[in-house]
């Protein structure tokens, strides 16, 4: 059950944005993290690749890579510690659509490939030491 009146039969959306983006939900090559960034923390370098090969990564600017590098050296500062820097990278990631809310919010949609068949398995995550760091963080 809906609230209000129930919508005329010729009734169409005007809220359709002409500056929404449609990103396809396939990967991209993304970049190598650079290593004069000097990153410690393994959970700083699975956010980079994580960040680099999303599909909002291929319609990045230089100046949105430039963010991103800023953004993982606080994201390696709040791995070894610092967990006042949760706020801040939080409204960093917002602005690239982290979530489904952001995203929404940025009129930004994933359209699926085609190429993916609907029968396999998901892929299983590739081990590494992010979870046991995360814990060892929040248990300190």
């Amino acid at each position: 059950m809906t609230r209000g009146p129930k919508p005329k039969d010729n009734a169409q959306r005007r809220n359709k944005h002409e500056h929404a983006q449609t990103l396809s939900s396939s990967t991209t090559e993304g970049r190598a993290l650079p290593p004069g960034l000097g990153i410690k923390s393994a959970g700083a370098r699975r956010f980079w690749k994580t960040w680099a090969t999303s599909p909002q990564a291929g319609a990045w600017a230089e100046t949105d890579w430039a963010e991103l590098e800023i953004t993982v050296k606080l994201v390696d500062a709040f791995y070894q510690g610092d967990v006042k820097l949760a706020g801040e990278i939080r409204q960093r990631v917002a602005k690239w659509g982290a979530t489904t809310e952001d995203r929404a919010r940025l009129r930004m949609s994933l359209e699926d490939t085609e190429d993916q068949d609907q029968g396999d398995e998901p892929a299983t995550p590739e081990p590494s030491d992010f979870d046991e760091e995360l814990f060892r963080l929040l248990n300190d």
